[in-house]
């Protein structure tokens, strides 16, 4: 019997190939997070310590925290508990929380699943074959049974493997932080929708009750009437004015039923579950204090900047793979098990049969198809640095707006206040006047319409200023980013 061991010229060819796995390099560009540009800022002037103060709820003049973090939970900032509860129960509840988790595990499952590549493959096999042949010792049919171990590698010679690895686990840092942008984006829907819930609330209060002015003075003019004092113009016209302000309640109350179904939504629950406190606008507090977040910070802590970076990773990575399929691929196989006839016999010494082999493939023409993968991959890693610029710039425009917003919806109510205040006091006066004869019906009508307008206006106001400031707080982050590990390093994903 021939002895079938490894050649020395054979074991010497292993080695160098393991030699050479161990030197290896991946191929393609190294990932590295883009720098933040110097003149990165939220505005060309400088942001104002403090907003402007009117002498309302929620009225407070707001400063600008510089250099400090959104916290973590922002909303409690609003100091209402029923506003806690539901972003509670929608970041427990979602389907869309629960869709961005189921996602965030499928992409960890994969990046786990690449990382099998730079391990050997080992099968074990055992079967049996009932076969006839004429070229047998034997014409009658007989049974060849085997069993035996295989093992297979792919040396990853040029990182081919490892930049597939480094691929899938920035997608799976990507869908990371898609699960916090979703986090944040339906936090923030359910404090800004229960702020217009609130909102309308006090629009319907308001209406309603401006209604049951124009009501009562309605009353007094068709007495007047009745008497001969008023003309039935005067009637026709009070009337109207009843109308008209009961026809703009049942748009109100439209819209806020569809906040609260939206609200249910947010919750995770039917619009049948829903169970919602009423929310006013005099029960929640405005934050005072704005963390207003340094530049470098932000791209650290909104997570769609988090999520661009790690698709701009991918694409770098993707570079490294097309890179490497230029390359040649070594393959180590090796195989021991057994041949016996009679199954008592499988694992006797004379059974024995093994194997070793090595391959190498080297791409010679694929009519340009490898080169132009690469320049597709290139492609792809422009377009991803495009996007994340694009990404950039739009989150920086979002704080800019939203500083800008708070610093005119402080204004805005200062004005509104005072417009409020003043038609007030001109209403009360005419209603003496009117009482002593002094004017006319109609000046009535238009003090209460005056009123009626900036009475709307201040609720629209204050409800505006509760909202822009949620929306800043969501702009800078809203606290996601600083306590989430960072992207995966080159050693995490498998780079020497």
């Amino acid at each position: 019997m021939h002895d079938v061991r490894p050649t020395r010229a054979a074991r010497t060819v292993l080695c160098g190939a393991l030699l050479a796995l161990l030197g290896g390099c991946a191929v393609g560009p190294d990932f590295r997070a883009p720098v933040l540009p110097q003149e990165a800022g939220y505005r060309a002037d400088a942001v104002p310590t403090a907003t402007a103060s009117a002498d309302t709820p929620t009225g407070d003049a707001q400063r600008f925290l510089q250099g400090e973090d959104v916290p973590a939970q922002w909303w409690t900032s609003f100091a209402n508990d029923e506003i806690n509860r539901r972003v509670e129960q929608a970041l427990a509840n979602s389907p869309t929380v629960a869709s961005a988790q189921a996602a965030l595990r499928q992409a960890q499952e994969n990046a786990g699943a690449a990382r099998g590549g730079l391990f050997p493959s080992i099968d074990a096999s055992l079967g049996a074959n009932r076969q006839k042949s004429p070229v047998a010792a034997t014409a009658s049919p007989y049974t060849i049974h085997n069993a035996s171990i295989d093992v297979g590698y792919t040396l990853d010679l040029f990182g081919g493997v490892r930049r597939g690895i480094e691929a899938q686990s920035a997608l799976a840092d990507y869908q990371r932080f898609q699960l916090d942008a979703t986090y944040l984006s339906l936090a923030a829907n359910v404090v800004t929708t229960s702020i217009l819930e609130a909102s309308l609330r006090e629009q319907i209060r308001a209406t309603a009750e401006i209604a049951d002015v124009y009501q009562e003075q309605f009353s007094l003019v068709d007495r007047q009437f009745r008497t001969g004092a008023k003309s039935q113009g005067d009637v026709l016209f009070a009337q109207s004015q009843v109308a008209s302000a009961n026809a703009q309640l049942p748009a109100l109350r439209k819209a806020l039923a569809r906040t609260q179904t939206q609200l249910a939504v947010y919750l995770g629950r039917f619009p049948s579950q829903a169970e919602l406190e009423a929310v006013d606008l005099d029960a929640m507090s405005l934050p005072t204090g704005i963390p207003l977040s340094l530049p470098s910070t932000l791209v650290r802590q909104r997570p769609d900047i988090r999520a661009a970076e790690a698709q701009l990773h991918a694409a770098s990575a993707r570079v490294g793979i097309a890179t490497a399929n230029l390359f040649p691929t070594i393959s180590l196989s090796g195989s021991f098990g057994s041949q016996a006839q009679d199954s008592s016999d499988l694992f006797g010494s004379s059974s024995e049969a093994w194997s070793l082999g090595l391959n190498l493939l080297q791409p010679i023409f694929r009519g340009g198809t490898l080169r132009a993968q690469k320049r597709a991959a290139e492609a792809g890693l422009d377009k991803a640095a495009a996007d994340y610029r694009t990404t950039l710039l739009s989150a920086f425009q979002n704080v800019a707006d939203s500083l800008r917003a708070l610093e005119l919806d402080a204004e805005g109510l200062v004005a509104q206040t005072s417009a409020a205040s003043a038609t007030a006091n001109s209403l009360e006066l005419t209603r003496k006047q009117y009482a002593d004869g002094s004017v006319a019906y109609l000046q009535v009508l238009d003090a209460t319409r005056l009123y009626q307008q900036a009475r709307l206006g201040v609720i629209d106001a204050r409800a505006t200023r509760l909202a822009d400031t949620a929306a800043l707080f969501a702009a800078l982050g809203g606290g996601f980013g600083d306590d989430q590990p960072a992207l995966a390093t080159d050693n995490e994903a498998g780079i020497p």
